[in-house]
Parts: structure tokens; sequence; C-alpha cells
């Protein structure tokens, strides 16, 4: 199992402050007694009567931005958005909306006057932009040096071996040629090619079986990076929450299900994972975020292989799909930790409510009136909880998620997935 890092074994209470869900607790100092200034920031956030409020700069306007948004309310706090559209899925909820292009310095520094704190929904604000950012004065959460290893794959893949995280065999490769030379060195075809940037839900990522099939990838004109093909039993992910005062807090591991290459079921905690497993996997997320200096939310997307080990797959800098179950699940959700994180306030009790808790995510079908379905949804689970993300519904589009908890988890399990099917349309009773 990897050590800590700057993270002391849990439980030793010289280390950073670290409370890790699922039962298992070490040092949980809150900051208490550290000196805080009030008065107002150099956003002027304020309400009447004098009360002033940090601003958070949220660039993109996505899904993950309008239940971050959600989740500052009862904290009185104020959103800033950087948004694509006006129709994005946050700026219908925020109330300050700037429409504009993330790719532009000057709009990102125009945004940026105001606001206490820059956060993100997507990891593709470039890392120079974010740089000038900080050197304006404006902080920058997570920061560039931490986000280019959730933008480059290639840097990911350099950094995490150099930490020696375990990581599926891999390299950057040239060409159809070198992809197969790279076959011949972890045993053959299949292997996996991935675009270094840019990828996400199953996109830029390609199973390739003979060096034929390996020539559109590098079609693009960007580099490619070339992992062999695991031999794993099911998908975990680790989320953490960091600040930038070296608190952090790790939620139970959950298992992903993917269907297409796109999450379709998030089960809390995973079954049937050994403790041991779950806590190397809690240990090794809090490290990779100490190491790279992540602060916010992290997401550890992860292989469990069938000879018992866990590889580490990607890496996600903010709220994250395998974490939408902590909205119902948790004490204190992913985005409500992600806010107070970025704002360096004590992080939140990750521990869960209920034994199991399950997402699924709701894709569009051929049904796109999902509002007519709430009446049987909610009479015939009083206990469901719906998150539409005020998305047109367009087939295979993610527009919403439900969450179910309880005692049981074949139950929560089968309540979940029949209340995303009826919504979609793929099941009529």
């Amino acid at each position: 199992m990897l050590t800590s890092g700057p993270f002391r074994r849990l439980g030793d209470r010289t280390s950073p402050s670290v409370t890790v869900g699922g039962g298992r607790t070490g040092d949980a100092r809150t900051g208490r007694g550290r000196a805080r200034t009030r008065g107002p920031g150099p956003s002027g956030g304020g309400y009447p009567g004098g009360v002033t409020f940090p601003v958070v700069g949220m660039v993109g306007g996505g899904q993950l931005a309008r239940m971050t948004h959600e989740a500052g309310i009862p904290l009185g706090l104020r959103f800033k958005l950087l948004s694509d559209t006006p129709q994005d899925s946050a700026a219908q909820v925020v109330n300050d909306v700037v429409v504009g292009d993330y790719r532009d310095l000057d709009t990102l520094r125009d945004f940026a006057r105001g606001c206490d704190v820059i956060t993100f929904d997507h990891e593709h604000v470039p890392i120079e932009h974010l740089r000038a950012l900080e050197a304006d004065g404006i902080p920058v959460r997570p920061g560039p040096d931490a986000l280019v290893h959730a933008q480059d794959k290639g840097v990911m893949r350099a950094r995490l071996t150099e930490l020696g995280a375990p990581c599926p065999r891999h390299r950057v490769v040239t060409g159809p040629a070198d992809v197969a030379a790279f076959a011949t060195e972890v045993g053959g075809f299949p292997v996996i090619l991935k675009t270094v940037r840019g990828g996400y839900d199953g996109k830029g990522v390609w199973v390739v079986r003979s060096e034929e099939e390996a020539e559109e990838p590098f079609r693009a004109g960007v580099p490619v990076l070339a992992e062999e093909k695991v031999d794993f039993v099911r998908e975990l992910a680790a989320n953490i929450v960091r600040s930038p005062h070296g608190q952090a807090v790790a939620y139970p591991v959950v298992e992903s299900r993917q269907v297409d290459g796109v999450c379709d079921t998030v089960i809390a905690p995973a079954p049937g994972l050994p403790d041991e497993l779950a806590g190397e996997a809690q240990l090794l997320a809090l490290r990779i975020a100490a190491e790279l200096g992540v602060v916010g939310h992290l997401a550890v997307e992860l292989f469990e292989t069938r000879d018992g080990r866990i590889l580490v797959n990607e890496l996600a800098m903010r709220p994250h799909n395998s974490g939408h179950w902590t909205q119902d699940g948790a004490i204190t959700s992913q985005f409500a930790n992600h806010v107070r994180a970025v704002l360096d306030l004590p992080l939140g009790d990750p521990r869960p409510r209920a034994p199991w808790t399950v997402m699924c995510n709701v894709l569009g079908g051929d049904y796109p009136d999902m509002y007519a379905a709430y009446l049987h949804c909610m009479a015939r689970d009083p206990q469901l909880k719906i998150h539409m993300y005020g998305k047109d519904v367009k087939p295979g589009r993610k527009v919403g998620h439900v969450n179910t908890y309880g005692d049981d988890l074949d139950d929560v399990l089968e309540r979940a997935r029949h209340a995303a099917g009826y919504l979609r349309g793929t099941i009529t009773e």
C-alpha cells in the first residue's frame, strides 16, 4: 500500500487534519482557532445592512456549476458565473452571469474582477491564463500547477509514475508503428489509446486491436497516450476534498458502472470491497491531492484488478459524477465541501447517512417531457431524490440524475434504476 506522503497514517495527531468517511476516521481537527479576517474582500459582495460574504467565481456553466451554486446558497455565498451561453445549466439559476469565452484571457480577467476566488466546473481553461490570473493576485483553486494533471493525461501519467502511484503500463506514442511496438512491450493487442487532452465520457478513447486500427486517433494531430488494456473486475472512484491549509476529507470508495463509456450507476459504498483495499484507495487519493497541491474536490477513478490491486485510471479536479450520490447520501455533499475548500473554510463530515446510496444518471431518450413522469416516480417512491439540470432532452445526453438510499442494496438499486428508466422512457410501468 502506498504511504500517504505528507499525510501520516490516519489517527496520527501530528498529521494535517484528515477525516475519512465509511467508518474510518483520523484526526478530525476542523481548523478552529486559526486567525481569520472579517470585512469586505476584493469583491465588495455586500448584502443590505453591511453584511459581507465572498463571491465565488465559477468558470463553466454546466450542471456541476449549477449544483455547486445550490450548495452555496445556505451559506449566503454569492456566485458569479462565466458561461458559454445564457441557456447553460447553471446560467439558468445564477443571478450574476457573464457570457464569454474562457479561452480568452481578457474575458477571464474581466470576469475575475469582483471575485474572491476562481474555481471551475471543467478542466479546460488554458494553464497560462490561470497563471496570469494568479499573477494578478486572484486566488485560483485548484491552481494551474495542479490542474495541468487533469488537463494532460501524459503529464498526469508521468507525475503519478514519479510518485510511485499504481498505474497501467503506458507511454506517449508517435504513430501506428509505435503503437504496435508498445503492444509488443505489454504482451500484445488490444491496447487503449487516448488523446492526451480533451477526452471524457468515452470520447477520445479507443480500444485498438491491430496496427491498422491505430490510425484514427492520430488524425486529429494531437499527442496520443497508449495504455495496456487492464483486466479489471470493476471501476471504482475515490473522492476527496482538500483545503489550502491541508485539511482533507475522504468519502467512501464507490463502484462506478459504465454503459458505452458513460457513467450509468454509482453505488456507495462499493459492495464487497475489502476494508483494506478501500482504505488503500482513500489514502492513495489523499496522497495524490497533497503531492499535486489540489485544492477543492479530486476524483481518482480506479480499476480494481482481478488479482486484487487498484490502478489509477483518470483524475478529475472538480465535483464529479461519481460523487453525485453525496447530495442526498452524505452528511456533507461533494459540492458543499468543494465550496468550503476553495474558500478555506473548515470541511464538512463526509460520512454516509445510510448504509447504501445509489445514483443513476438520467439520459435523454425518446420522451422529451420528463416532467410528466414525476407523478409516477414520486408516488411510487416518496424517498426518491430527483436532480434535473435544465437541459434540452436529447438522446444519450446527461440531463439529470436520481438518488436513492436505504438499508437493503437490492431494493435501493432497483428503485434508482426504475426511476431513471421511467424518466427516460425505457420503463413504462
